[in-house]
């Protein structure tokens, strides 16, 4: 009996792999508990990395044939369960010389971080402790160039944070799946008649407010990645039943700039009266339209 319950619980571990995935990382990530099973905060996880790690194929695919030394970046990359899975199924080839650096505030989560991949021998694996924005500096831990920039449930305004950076730094491919988007909704209690009638009437209940504050984050946040030059994807990461905080963007660039969304973008933030911090961070010259 004993044997038959161990057996089931690795056959549905076995099932969630991907090709080239090993249940030896997802028990080092401890994704895979010590009695052999993936119990349902594990399995919700595992989905959404492996998920999104299946999405960004192409974007990784594109980049490897462009580009000797691809640098990618995992902006608050947390317990880097993503950043280990993506270096094991992409990074550990024989031969590779693709970089990944993962970027995370909390000290205690990236001496861990630093211990396991010294531990697996992930050397191109980076993990730097600091803000992005500490990062990102002059003289800091990011490379100059970056060619694929993901943010996996950054907060409030550290996705825009990511985004800033990845047009910045010219990233080819952008994903970013937005995490507690609170800084719209505080404008638009702020300043709840900024907007012409009747575009208040949308967010004078709380409830509409957080919901219509977050959907309007997210459209403004694609929508600029549009000026800025990319094509512009806006899917689930996972089921819902995984995750609320499930919307993925990805980007493709494709240009320097796009007149008519940098057009379309203007309008909308003076219709709105919004000031997003990924607008103020790369275009406020189209915040001269959007009341204060």
């Amino acid at each position: 009996m004993e044997q038959r319950v161990k057996q089931a619980k690795a056959d549905k571990v076995e099932r969630q792999l991907l090709p080239g995935q090993s249940v030896a990382l997802l028990k080092e990530l401890h994704l895979v508990g010590r009695d052999g099973a993936l119990h349902a905060d594990s399995l919700r996880k595992l989905k959404q990395v492996n998920h999104l790690v299946q999405l960004l194929r192409p974007a990784l695919e594109d980049i490897r044939a462009r580009y000797k030394a691809p640098e990618l970046l995992d902006a608050g990359a947390g317990n880097a369960y993503f950043g280990f899975v993506l270096y094991e199924l992409f990074l550990r080839d024989e031969g590779a010389a693709d970089a990944l650096t993962c970027v995370e505030p909390r000290a205690d989560l990236c001496e861990r971080a630093k211990v396991r991949a010294a531990r697996l021998g992930y050397a191109r694996l980076r993990v730097v402790q600091a803000t992005l924005e500490d990062a990102a500096k002059p003289g800091g831990a990011l490379p100059e160039r970056l060619h694929l920039v993901t943010a996996l449930h950054a907060c409030d305004t550290a996705t825009d944070d990511a985004l800033a950076l990845a047009v910045r730094r010219n990233a080819d491919h952008v994903a970013v799946v937005p995490c507690c988007q609170a800084e719209v909704s505080a404008q638009l209690k702020e300043s709840p008649r900024a907007a012409p009638a009747p575009w208040p009437e949308l967010w004078s209940h709380p409830l509409h407010r957080r919901e219509l504050g977050a959907h309007l984050t997210n459209v403004i946040r694609a929508l600029t990645l549009e000026a800025h030059g990319y094509v512009v994807t806006v899917t689930e990461l996972t089921g819902w039943e995984h995750s609320l905080k499930n919307e993925l963007i990805l980007g493709r660039r494709v240009h320097k700039e796009n007149y008519p969304a940098k057009q379309r973008l203007r309008a909308l933030l003076a219709a709105t009266g919004v000031r997003p911090k990924v607008v103020r961070e790369l275009s406020p010259e189209l915040l001269e339209a959007a009341p204060a």
